[in-house]
């Protein structure tokens, strides 16, 4: 049967029929031109992508620069370290492969998982060190099972080596692997997880300088991500090495020094001309071998849950009562502001009342003038002046000569120590100051505190007329380009000192070591030595009492400043004692340092420590609790 179709509806069907032969044209028109760009247009970046597949870069690790001491003595260099690392897009089995490893290395699984997870973000191929620095038997225990644990490599890197280990370790701090804190800074922007920097010391502040640039090698790997071919490398470039300031020979003397003494301590000596660093003790001290390729977790804990406090530097941030050594700067006070004259005279019967107290002297003086109140360490004498001063007199004088501010040494986290003020007093505890006060104040007690490196500073102030120099200890660097010396501060600020204040100041300190001073034995013959001791109150009478059966040690600290020679002097500083007892301890170790400076100087043999029973007390112990000698 037959059925006409109307010509409307066949011209509809005809024209659906071309709109859909013209749309499949499009499609295919559609599809080719994205083939052609698939092809063509995008070539290189699909290439690319491909080429990515089984290429890879690896870093490799520039080694940090050299360190030398003044005399071109290395102090600090890099030695080879053996990694055991991984590459996890070789792993199938991660769990099996780190339990394997564990039992081969000899370290804990949980371990070595902590250490992949805070790398969890780096790229799949790229190694993660999960044993640093291995032994020889754990690298061979690894290689020869190479089979039992894919994707675990051993590598070569640089490690970080102090060949001089415990000494001057507070100077040269130490490296590890840079934090999360530090990563978010814009200096270590251009860092990863697992890098190396400086993390105390001048590694830390000189990181930039020391840090070299990275190299890398191209390679090819298969399917597996096996290194098939290396097709192109970049070779690290070290960083720049740095000559010091500090003298090996002087660091050394102090710290033997002080071991044949039998007490730690801090000790800071200046070239005093110009600010030099020769030697900075801080006792007692750290490997920092021990931080270089990662300190252990439990290493770690013992040093900082250790009560002795050996990564503290002492010099930088020890915060102590001067003691005796603060009646320097009462002394230039009392001149400059015009309250007593050189001759002005004190009579000392084993102390003084003032304020309705009674403050005792560690023996009977009678009647002195202020250089024979220095050389005796009178501190009638003292507590007169006191009386005599406003604190705010004492704390112009005191911060003038550096005490209880910044000394600028070029190491991280120096603190400031205390000279108290009336404004002070009020902002920090919202009292007014009292009179009396002052008295405690004018020996070096009460409130006041300073840090070894201030001292040293006040005493080469002195010394120098007081012209005040700032500690540095790099003296140059040398970033491929040759040595590029860092200038010395020829200009430091000067304190306004009157000759008369420098020579009676100066007279006395004299005294203290070349007549019968608490510092005689710091007297070297013909060397015109300048010091001043001070014993430093840890405790009052009646805490220590009241302490009694503690474990902590509870002796007072001794300190000895010094120069030499007394006019236009080449050396300054200091030495504390920790809970020596006695400032007069601690003159020998500073009088071995001296000798050793003049010896080297001089071009003679080097002097050798005495006998211990040299360095013990000849003087009669004083009869006051921090007497402040």
């Amino acid at each position: 049967m037959y059925i006409k179709v109307p010509a409307q509806e066949a011209r509809h069907t005809r024209s659906l029929v071309a709109l859909f032969q013209g749309a499949v044209v499009l499609l295919f028109v559609v599809l080719l031109g994205a083939f052609w760009n698939f092809q063509v247009g995008q070539y290189e970046k699909f290439f690319q992508m491909a080429e990515n597949n089984h290429q890879r870069r690896l870093p490799l690790r520039a080694p940090r620069g050299v360190v030398f001491d003044r005399n071109d003595r290395v102090l600090v260099e890099n030695r080879h370290s053996l990694n055991i690392s991984l590459v996890r897009e070789r792993v199938s089995d991660l769990n099996e492969t780190l339990a394997r490893l564990s039992e081969v290395v000899g370290v804990g699984n949980s371990e070595l998982r902590r250490v992949l997870e805070s790398q969890q973000d780096e790229p799949l191929y790229r190694p993660i060190v999960l044993v640093p620095d291995a032994t020889l038997s754990q690298v061979s225990a690894v290689s020869a099972r190479t089979l039992e644990l894919p994707g675990v490599v051993v590598e070569q890197s640089p490690a970080r080596y102090y060949p001089t280990e415990h000494l001057a370790a507070h100077s040269f701090g130490y490296v590890g692997e840079v934090t999360a804190a530090q990563l978010a800074l814009d200096t270590f922007d251009d860092m990863q997880t697992g890098d190396i920097v400086g993390q105390a010391g001048l590694e830390q502040i000189y990181n930039q300088l020391l840090m070299g640039v990275d190299g890398s090698r191209h390679v090819v790997v298969n399917s597996q991500g096996r290194e098939i071919q290396t097709i192109g490398e970049v070779k690290p470039l070290e960083g720049a090495s740095l000559k010091l300031t500090i003298d090996y020979d002087l660091q050394r003397a102090a710290e033997e020094a002080f071991q044949l003494a039998g007490f730690d301590g801090a000790a800071v000596v200046l070239d005093a001309q110009n600010g030099e660093v020769l030697s900075l003790v801080s006792l007692p001290a750290y490997d920092p071998n021990a931080f270089a390729t990662g300190i252990n977790r439990d290493d770690w804990s013992r040093l900082n849950s250790n009560q002795l406090d050996p990564l503290q530097n002492r010099a930088l941030r020890g915060r102590y009562s001067p003691g005796s050594t603060f009646k320097i700067a009462m002394a230039v006070a009392a001149l400059e502001e015009g309250v007593i004259d050189p001759e002005f005279k004190v009579t000392c019967g084993g102390g003084g009342t003032f304020y309705g107290r009674f403050y005792r002297c560690h023996t009977t003086h009678g009647t002195v003038t202020l250089d024979e109140a220095i050389e005796k360490s009178c501190n009638t004498y003292f507590y007169t002046l006191g009386e005599k001063l406003d604190v705010d007199q004492i704390h112009k004088w005191s911060t003038a000569l550096g005490l209880g501010q910044f000394s600028g040494v070029d190491l991280p986290h120096e603190v400031k120590g205390l000279v108290p003020s009336r404004a002070w007093k009020q902002e920090e505890v919202g009292e007014r100051w009292y009179p009396g006060e002052t008295i405690s104040v004018s020996i070096g007690q009460g409130q006041v505190s300073v840090t070894p490196i201030s001292l040293a500073v006040m005493m080469a102030t002195v010394a120098n007329e007081g012209r005040r120099i700032v500690p540095r200890l790099l003296h140059s660097y040398n970033d491929g380009s040759g040595w590029q010396e860092i200038e010395s501060n020829t200009n430091p600020s000067r304190v306004d000192l009157s000759p008369l204040t420098l020579e009676v100041v100066k007279r006395g300190l004299w005294m203290v070591v070349n007549r019968e001073g608490t510092g005689r034995r710091g007297r070297i013959t013909g060397r015109d030595v300048i010091g001043k001791t001070g014993t430093a109150q840890v405790i009052s009478l009646a805490g220590r009492e009241a302490a009694e059966g503690s474990t902590r040690d509870l002796r007072d600290h001794g300190w000895f400043v010094f120069a030499a020679p007394r006019d236009n002097p080449a050396i300054a500083g200091v030495v504390f004692g920790e809970h020596a007892e006695h400032g007069y301890l601690a003159a020998p170790i500073a009088r071995h340092v001296i000798e050793t400076f003049f010896a080297k100087r001089e071009g003679r043999n080097l002097p050798t420590l005495p006998v211990p029973s040299s360095l013990s007390p000849v003087l009669p112990a004083p009869t006051n609790i921090g007497g402040g000698e």
